[in-house]
């Protein structure tokens, strides 16, 4: 009996993935002779942007046309799972799967492998994947993509990553002034429960974050995550009338959010948006004192010091000048986690920073994270679906939702 082919092909920041699918749909690339002629179809997040937009622009409900639901009220995995349905109806010979499990919570990414492995019966499929922890047990031919090169291999023992060195040397640089702060805790949620409408998201929440503590906060998508976390930076109105202490003071006592964002530093992946245009990597740095967007004032010796001092610890020496577009997506996450720490705030919130990266680029950020918790008394909130490899949290908060809202449960 033949087997039916089922290729992995490993991609880091550094793989030209456009340049790949199209020539594979086009039947352009030698390496997959077998699939000339054939019918592909390609499951990415590029092609789900696309159908949300005609949604959202014509009202054209091309996905769920089988339900009420729109795709924006839909979380990661239902979106996913309709873009599978769609893509199957029209009975491809081969399915192009680019990073299918990324921003997908552990239930998820673990219901999408299984109907993976029954898609793959008879279908076969091309999976492009950052993380070697993703790849499938069908998976019988291995390449990786290196630019527009492809490197084929005869297992995936060859990705095997060594134990690496500590890739920092050196300490991590001092503030260029303390806060002021002389209380342990820095924030306290207790009993606090949220809903939006007649939808409930959290229940009860009991949580103490102290200076110095390192905690990993999980749980699935739509649990309370981000409303959780925006209650914290002054983001979100829902916080009044909680028994909820920041930096010192009751919400809504009469702080105001820039008073909180004194103490914070904070990275999402979607703020590099943001840095459109021509930033220079020492701008970059010095703009996460003033916690702009973009540098509006001519920085003095003792910041663009610091922000040389930080460039040399990420591997950045004398590149003071270089645009931070200029990067690929991994160094740009170093240098945006930087910016986060660079005036040592209380707390440090750091959600899903190492998201879409490959292995390589996601061990840099967990080793810097470890790094500056080991290094400073900044308290540190880790926000991952996954359970990154070297990450060393001291605490973990996992978020389990129930009939009442997602409950926390501290392990």
């Amino acid at each position: 009996m033949i087997s039916i082919p089922h290729w992995v092909i490993l991609i880091n920041n550094r793989s030209d993935r456009s340049f790949f699918i199209s020539g594979l749909l086009k039947g352009e690339l030698e390496e997959f002779e077998l699939l000339r002629d054939k019918k592909g179809a390609l499951f990415s997040k590029s092609r789900l942007d696309a159908f949300m937009e005609e949604e959202i622009r014509h009202d054209q409900k091309i996905l769920t046309a089988h339900t009420d639901q729109s795709l924006q009220s839909m979380s990661s995995g239902e979106r996913k799972k309709v873009l599978l349905r769609h893509i199957l109806e029209s009975d491809p010979d081969y399915l192009i799967l680019d990073n299918p499990f990324d921003n997908l919570d552990r239930d998820s990414q673990q219901k999408l492998k299984e109907t993976l492995s029954k898609v793959s019966e008879n279908v076969v499929t091309v999976l492009l994947l950052s993380r070697t922890s993703d790849i499938l047990p069908f998976c019988n031919r291995f390449c990786h993509l290196n630019g527009k090169s492809l490197a084929f291999f005869k297992d995936q023992s060859a990705w095997n990553l060594k134990e690496a060195k500590e890739p920092f040397h050196g300490n991590i640089p001092l503030p260029l002034e303390e806060i002021e702060y002389r209380d342990e805790l820095l924030v306290r949620f207790k009993d606090v429960s949220v809903s939006y409408g007649p939808k409930p998201i959290l229940n009860n929440i009991n949580w103490e974050i102290r200076s110095g503590d390192y905690w990993q906060l999980s749980g699935p998508n739509g649990s309370g995550k981000t409303t959780l976390l925006s209650m914290i930076t002054g983001d979100n109105p829902k916080a009044y009338g909680q028994d909820l202490f920041l930096f010192g003071h009751q919400k809504g006592s009469g702080e105001s959010v820039w008073d909180l964002k004194r103490f914070l530093g904070y990275f999402t992946p979607a703020m590099v948006d943001r840095f459109r245009g021509y930033h220079s990597l020492e701008n970059m740095l010095i703009s996460g004192l003033m916690d702009s967007i973009g540098l509006y004032v001519t920085p003095n010796e003792a910041q663009k010091r610091l922000a040389g001092e930080w460039l040399s610890l990420l591997g950045f020496d004398g590149k003071e000048g270089q645009y931070f577009h200029e990067l690929s997506t991994g160094q740009q996450r170093l240098i945006m986690c930087a910016r986060a720490m660079i005036k040592h705030p209380l707390l440090l919130i750091l959600d899903e920073p190492t998201a879409s990266l490959d292995d390589e680029s996601a061990r840099l950020v967990t080793s810097l994270v470890n790094k500056i918790s080991e290094e400073s008394r900044t308290a540190i909130v880790f926000v991952s679906h996954r359970t990154e490899p070297g990450l060393k949290p001291e605490s973990k908060l996992d978020l389990l939702p129930t009939s009442k809202g997602s409950e926390g449960i501290r392990k």
